[in-house]
């Protein structure tokens, strides 16, 4: 699925390709990004830190089916369906991709998963699959292509003693699956499996925090690097290929979306063609994946002299972030926490409500960059240990500016921290990185 900033970078592209040219950058955006001769200094000197991240196990993905079953019976549910997505990646370590052909993992509540899969496919399959919990002998069921899988997910429920079951179905599958599988099955049950899903994925282990805490710290070294190397007159594609050949020198995949003056004021931003200028607000936006994690940061800043009516609103939304981090506890509903957040940009004069802070405070982070649960209005949900958030607040001034600061936010046994420090300044964003 192309990203809300692909499709930014995207769509600002040509335009600004053919508005400045910049030999240095663009060759910093081909393949080879690790040419330290073609980067500024400040990327030059930055050093991979692949080696820090330790691939999720085997076993750790069993222990994940495991914990899943007590949510299954929980919520009557006999079995649950993964397809391509995240989720099969976290129970199953399978990275897939199939278009209009369907393979799927069924989870049982009781007794051994199976899987279904194209016959064509089976090689790739089965290449995954010895990474996945069942090791090198899984329940495999192919399909020819004049043949239907659905018959085939009918028949692995009827040998689980589930023709007239409970099936979970996850949030991500297209209609044209669930409906195809209940057609086969019409005694089954489909019902939504993200209370097992969810329920799993919320509460990280140490493992995974670990990697979101890496995937943070590369994700601001990137900025920094790229905020040393700034200089006026660069598009936002530009910047953008600098953020991606930062992370290549990291050793990570990553991109942001790259916003300037009176485009920051739209919180997801302008395909516009953008260059950056002395004194005006530039807002960077995204994150990057490190074995499988993600981070999510925005840091927003002034090339030069900021005016005395963006510090203020700086100074506001730096307030607010603090706010949701010391207001964050276990046992605290989702909504207190944008509620404390909402409470100090209202204060300060940018209210009501929505206004000028325009969207919830923060979402669920993870193996999705969006993910569940959020920091929003109305969510009764409590706060647990080990859950993990983004916490951006923002205030957005049309025709104007907007501010956004966002660090990701881990949930403790008795607070909240962040995974990397608040940006002190608009003039100078990184001195505490």
């Amino acid at each position: 699925m192309i990203s809300r900033r692909r499709f930014l970078r995207a769509g600002g592209a040509v335009a600004g390709t053919a508005a400045v040219s910049h030999p240095l950058l663009s060759r910093a955006a081909e393949a080879d990004k690790t040419d330290k001769a073609s980067l500024p200094s400040s990327l030059a000197q930055l050093k991979s830190r692949k080696r820090e991240a330790t691939p999720i196990t085997r076993e750790e993905r069993g222990a994940r089916q495991q914990r899943a079953r007590p949510l299954m019976d929980e919520n009557g549910l006999d079995a649950i369906v993964l397809m391509e997505g995240t989720s099969l990646q976290y129970f199953a370590g399978i990275r897939w991709w199939g278009g209009e052909r369907l393979f799927a993992l069924v989870l049982p509540v009781k007794g051994e998963a199976f899987y279904v899969c194209p016959a064509f496919e089976e090689g790739r399959a089965r290449e995954q699959l010895a990474n996945a919990p069942e090791g090198e002998r899984p329940d495999v069921r192919t399909w020819q292509e004049d043949e239907s899988p659905y018959q085939r997910v009918a028949q692995g429920l009827k040998d689980r003693g589930l023709s007239t079951g409970k099936l979970g179905i996850e949030e991500t599958i297209r209609f044209v699956f669930s409906d195809g599988i209940s057609k086969a099955s019409p005694q089954v049950t489909l019902t939504s499996a993200t209370p097992v899903t969810a329920g799993c994925r919320m509460i990280k282990t140490a493992h995974e925090i670990a990697l979101m805490r890496l995937a943070c710290h590369v994700t601001l070294s990137a900025y920094k690097a790229v905020y040393e190397a700034l200089r006026e007159g660069m598009t936002q594609d530009e910047v953008g290929d600098l953020i991606s050949a930062a992370y290549g020198r990291l050793g990570f995949a990553g991109e942001a979306s790259v916003q300037v003056g009176e485009y920051s004021a739209l919180p997801h931003g302008s395909a516009t063609p953008q260059a950056i200028r002395e004194g005006s607000i530039v807002m960077i936006d995204d994150g990057c994946t490190v074995e499988g994690y993600q981070s999510d940061i925005t840091r927003t800043f002034v090339l030069g002299k900021a005016s005395d009516h963006m510090k203020k609103v700086f100074d506001i939304v730096h307030q607010a972030q603090a706010t949701a981090v010391a207001t964050a506890r276990p046992g605290l509903e989702c909504g207190a926490v944008d509620a404390a957040a909402r409470k100090v940009i209202a204060d300060a004069g940018y209210g009501p409500d929505y206004k000028y802070f325009t969207h919830r405070l923060g979402h669920g982070m993870g193996m999705d960059g969006h993910e569940w649960p959020y920091l929003v209005r109305g969510n009764r949900l409590k706060l647990a240990p080990n859950m993990t958030f983004s916490d951006e607040p923002g205030i957005y001034i049309r025709g104007n500016f907007g501010v956004r600061l966002e660090d990701d936010m881990h949930i403790t046994e008795n607070g909240a921290e962040l995974f990397t420090p608040q940006s002190p300044s608009l003039e100078d964003p990184f001195a505490n990185a």
